[in-house]
């Protein structure tokens, strides 16, 4: 919600758009300490780490409604990607662990499907209340779901094992990430393509609005239109990756993410045909990550959640990059 209602925020907290930049920016660069903390659900449980993840952005989104000033907004910022850091590879280890390898790719694919629902249903609906209450409406009803997901679950989860004695803590686990090969070259993969990918998603507004003099209201279409495409990416990983295979799957997905990239310079002499360019792109790069995933649940099963933590922070690093 952070990019399409940015001028509006950073209206509300008095400062210009490259002040509240910088905040961004800042956030980004957690994902590098990202997997300091989330390797917890390899030490002390996968329960443990999901907690740990909602509590700590339930906590920086609670800092925002307290103290609704740019510097709490930006220290609330940095702390709620660090809970999501946290959160998503805890997330995906223990359905790593409790789902078959043949059947991961379906399971994590459905819970991607968050990802693109919160731009087609979520942006609307947050746009809606800051319409009618203001730019802070939101955040005190984030926190609210925050809490109810904390209780929820601390009820419902099942408890993780004991931890065994001499359990290996973060930097073992790390350890073994990158004097793993198959792991490095996978993390390596995953960066490249994430870069490739954020060097069309930072221009395709202005290209888009110099190029076709397109308004405002016209580039939330797009950007709904991205949405959608995700999903449909997401709904090809739920029903061909498991069945074709995985590294079949993210060849076929990086092959066809290419294609399409070497399309829009062709399709994007008009609009009609950038909207299916940019279509295509983004349903190609979705089906590429999210059929990733499930790889890299097995590549390094004995520390998966720093292996997955390792993944979530060379996709930051990877925007970073791209950005550059």
């Amino acid at each position: 919600m952070i990019y399409p209602f940015l001028s509006v925020i950073s209206k509300g907290l008095g400062v210009d758009l490259q002040t509240i930049s910088y905040a961004i920016s800042v956030r980004s660069l957690m994902g590098i300490i990202g997997p300091f903390l989330a390797s917890v659900a390899d030490s002390r449980g996968r329960k443990a780490g999901i907690l740990l993840g909602t509590i700590t952005y339930s906590a920086a989104i609670c800092l925002i409604v307290l103290w609704p000033t740019f510097i709490i907004f930006f220290i609330s910022l940095s702390l709620a990607f660090l809970g999501y850091l946290i959160f998503v590879p805890s997330l995906q280890a223990y359905l790593g662990d409790r789902v078959p390898y043949e059947k991961r790719g379906r399971v994590l694919g459905i819970t991607e499907f968050s990802w693109s629902l919160s731009a087609i249903i979520g942006l609307p609906f947050v746009g809606f209340i800051i319409s009618r209450k203001g730019w802070l409406a939101p955040f005190p009803l984030m926190v609210l779901l925050g809490v109810l997901s904390i209780i929820i679950i601390a009820w419902m989860l099942p408890k993780d094992p004991a931890p065994q004695q001499g359990n290996p803590g973060f930097w073992r686990n790390f350890q073994k990430v990158i004097a793993y090969p198959p792991a490095v070259a996978a993390l390596i993969m995953a960066a490249l393509y994430t870069a490739a990918n954020e060097t069309v998603t930072l221009v395709y507004g202005v290209w888009t609005q110099q190029s076709f003099s397109l308004r405002i209201t016209s580039l939330g279409v797009i950007a709904l239109a991205i949405g959608v495409s995700e999903l449909g990416g997401e709904l090809l990983v739920t029903i061909f990756t498991d069945r074709i295979g995985k590294r079949r799957s993210l060849a076929i997905g990086i092959v066809g993410n290419c294609f399409a990239a070497l399309t829009l310079p062709i399709l994007g002499r008009w609009l009609a045909g950038a909207l299916a360019g940019l279509f295509l792109f983004y349903l190609t790069f979705e089906f590429t990550v999210v059929s990733g995933i499930p790889l890299m649940t097995e590549i390094l099963p004995s520390a998966r959640a720093t292996m997955l933590a390792s993944h979530m922070a060379v996709l930051a690093i990877g925007r970073a990059v791209g950005d550059l």
